[in-house]
């Protein structure tokens, strides 16, 4: 989401190789999922090695324990006739049918047991009652829960998914079950894509405007919904394509889930600027009878995020800081590092404020935990889970244990092994543990040959050359692999590959060894990422077509100041070697200025300055503005209507233009996986703001 651009609507921008694409928009259901059929035809079954590993954590892990099962099924009222949903724009923008074959009872060796249990659990598709009279969710209809609130005469809406579509079909079911009420308020809980993206699927703007509706969001909400991922949002659209596994058909042997619920939705994603932000550490609010307090929790699972408290229910909404997983301190498609240690403490004060007398907690993703009991264990095993990670892996590396090691050192303990809410679906220990000490003290493992390495493409050769060629390396990568040591096999394979990209047979085993590997990890982010890269290695990355404009939400939403700052990412520093200009900019409808400068191959920019002597003035609305920024006008286009001016030197602008680049998310992750089809010329004007992929989870 992070827009921003979903994942899914991305994958509509691909003619891919193959027709299966889990991710929303380009949905193919695979046919052979529901017989156990592998659906490529170079994909190897679970070995015997992963079969006895799969076996083995059957035999440890606490599956005695389904509380979260009677759980998730408490308060079911009705599931829709339908399983799938339609986009505005004709695709499908949703479909739980598809991962259906997890339903049938069986146990898949392709998969790791927790992550098939947990896979499960989020199969809940429908209305909920998580409140008697009170408190309602629609569970299945996007990767996010909606929840309901009933008011004295309406509903206020918490979290309205990503896609307007989704969004107003869970309003519509719950208004066709329960009775036509009219929502009075939304909460968004963070800023993240699919708590807020179908806002307008449950929100009319006009309403919002004449005060019928309110929207509420923590302090600091649209500054990082916008501007979360804008900076190096084409390298994290390109990334999400392993994270969230977007070319895997959903399968046994591919995308089975997202840990915090199936998958995102693919339609409209829209913003509607909160007309209340909630500023104070703590801040109670009623609203048409319904009285909330509200918990500030920045720096947790987002920028700005809150969880809230209905002191009359005893109810405790967890927005997504308490979910059914331990969630990222770092997330794989890029983001940067969270606070493992601020997140338990956020999780603590909710514990000691609000879980002494809550009765009911829900949040945005997952399913309620019910009683006081119970919920004061969930609360205490998440804020234990995330100090104890936090502590444990710096006291590892007090003792001089590496970013390069962490991740094979470090465990939890028994206590919290044995409990399901400790586990790690959404983020994963090994790559949590390294970013912690990333974190803290950064990359550099404190060994110089890893201060400043040659590049893999670079050093790959000389491996080669020193294990005796490739024949070799596949010989011994193969034995590996029949003695189901496959992390040692990525080790020497993967510098084959890197040395050797057109190395067909080098790729299919270093896909073999990842698909293993795949298998066996109980994290979906872990497990999409080796499956996606061994769909690339054995068919080639898609060949795609470049992101279209932001939506006007979006583009609305963005501070000037952080488009300014994106030009100065994409330009090209060559193309403007020494060359120096000024330009003064200003948007008289909203008072901005800016002085835009570049010398020294780099470009900057200030607010609420004016250089006396500018070689350009640009003066424009910002209304008119977001025109150029989403791609509807150019600039030259708005000078012949009239509604910019261009004062001195054009040629400082047309150097500017002429300098930027158009980030397409079409380079490679893996070696040798690049598409030899030319994309098409994108015609994009650079100045437009560039789609990036936001789920911000």
């Amino acid at each position: 989401m992070r827009k921003l651009k979903l994942v899914a609507v991305l994958a509509l921008c691909f003619s891919m190789n193959s027709a299966f694409a889990a991710g929303g928009g380009a949905i193919v259901a695979d046919p052979g999922a529901m017989t156990g059929k592998h659906f490529d035809a170079k994909g190897k079954y679970p070995s015997t090695y992963t079969i006895k590993l799969q076996e083995m954590a059957r035999k440890s892990l606490p599956f005695a324990d389904t509380t979260d099962f009677d759980e998730a099924k408490r308060g079911f009222i009705a599931a829709p006739p339908y399983k799938q949903i339609k986009a505005e724009a004709g695709n499908v923008a949703w479909d739980m049918g598809s991962y259906e074959f997890l339903l049938q009872g069986k146990t898949f060796d392709s998969i790791h047991p927790s992550l098939q249990r947990q896979a499960i659990l989020n199969m809940a598709y429908g209305l909920y009652e998580v409140l008697p009279g009170k408190i309602y969710q629609v569970r299945g209809y996007d990767l996010a829960n909606i929840s309901f609130v009933k008011t004295d005469t309406g509903w206020i809406v918490f979290d309205p998914l990503t896609a307007k579509e989704t969004a107003k079909a869970a309003l519509d079911f719950i208004n066709e079950k329960l009775g036509k009420r009219p929502v009075v308020a939304v909460v968004y809980s963070h800023s993240h894509g699919d708590h807020f993206g179908g806002v307008r699927g449950v929100a009319d703007e006009a309403d919002v405007k004449a005060g019928k509706i309110q929207i509420i969001a923590p302090v600091g909400f649209m500054e990082a919904a916008v501007a979360e991922n804008v900076y190096a949002g084409n390298a994290m659209t390109r990334r999400m394509f392993f994270q969230y596994g977007v070319l895997l058909p959903r399968s046994p042997f591919g995308h089975v889930d997202q840990s915090i619920g199936k998958n995102t939705a693919a339609g409209n994603l829209g913003l509607i600027e909160p007309t209340k932000y909630i500023t104070k550490a703590f801040e109670e609010m009623t609203i048409d009878g319904v009285r909330m307090e509200f918990q500030n929790t920045p720096g947790t699972e987002a920028p700005a995020e809150m969880n809230t408290y209905f002191p009359d229910m005893k109810a405790f909404w967890a927005a997504e800081n308490i979910t059914g997983t331990i969630h990222n301190i770092y997330t794989l498609r890029g983001a940067l590092v969270r606070d493992a240690l601020a997140w338990s403490k956020n999780i603590n004060n909710a514990l000691y404020r609000y879980g002494q007398d809550a009765e009911v907690m829900f949040a945005s993703h997952s399913w309620p935990r019910f009683g006081n009991a119970r919920i004061q264990d969930i609360m205490r095993t998440q804020r234990d889970t995330y100090a104890y990670l936090n502590n444990e892996v710096l006291h590892h590396a007090n003792q001089g244990v590496t970013i390069n090691e962490i991740q094979n050192v470090y465990k939890l303990p028994d206590s919290l092994k044995n409990k399901w809410s400790a586990h790690s679906y959404h983020g994963s220990e090994e790559h949590n543990s390294r970013a912690v000490i990333n974190r803290y003290i950064g990359y550099w493992d404190g060994n110089p040959t890893t201060l400043t390495p040659l590049s893999p493409k670079e050093s790959a050769p000389l491996y080669v050359e020193m294990m005796g060629g490739s024949a070799k390396i596949i010989a011994k990568g193969k034995q590996l692999y029949s003695q189901g040591k496959y992390l040692e096999g990525t080790e020497i394979v993967n510098k084959l590959v890197y040395a050797q990209p057109t190395n067909t047979a080098a790729k299919d085993l270093l896909a073999d060894l990842f698909e293993q590997i795949g298998y066996q990890k109980e994290s979906p982010s872990v497990r999409n990422s080796f499956l996606g890269a061994a769909y690339e290695l054995r068919h080639g990355m898609p060949a795609g077509t470049p992101p279209k404009a932001s939506g006007p939400d979006m583009i609305r939403g963005m501070p000037t100041e952080l488009w300014l700052n994106s030009l100065a990412i994409s330009m090209d520093s060559k193309k403007v070697a020494g060359k120096k200009s000024i330009i003064n900019l200003n948007t008289p409808d909203n008072g901005e200025k800016f002085v835009v400068e570049l010398s020294n191959s780099a470009l900057t920019n200030i607010k609420g300055q004016q250089s006396p002597k500018p070689d350009l003035t640009i003066t424009l609305n910002r209304a008119d503005l977001n025109s150029v920024m989403g791609g509807t006008k150019t600039f030259d286009q708005l000078i012949q209507e009239g509604k910019a001016k261009f004062e001195g030197n054009r040629q400082a602008f047309d150097d500017l233009r002429s300098s930027l680049t158009v980030f397409t998310p079409t380079f490679e992750l893996m070696p040798g996986t690049k598409s030899k089809v030319t994309p098409a010329p994108h015609g994009l004007d650079p100045l437009v703001v560039q789609e990036s992929a936001e789920l911000g989870q």
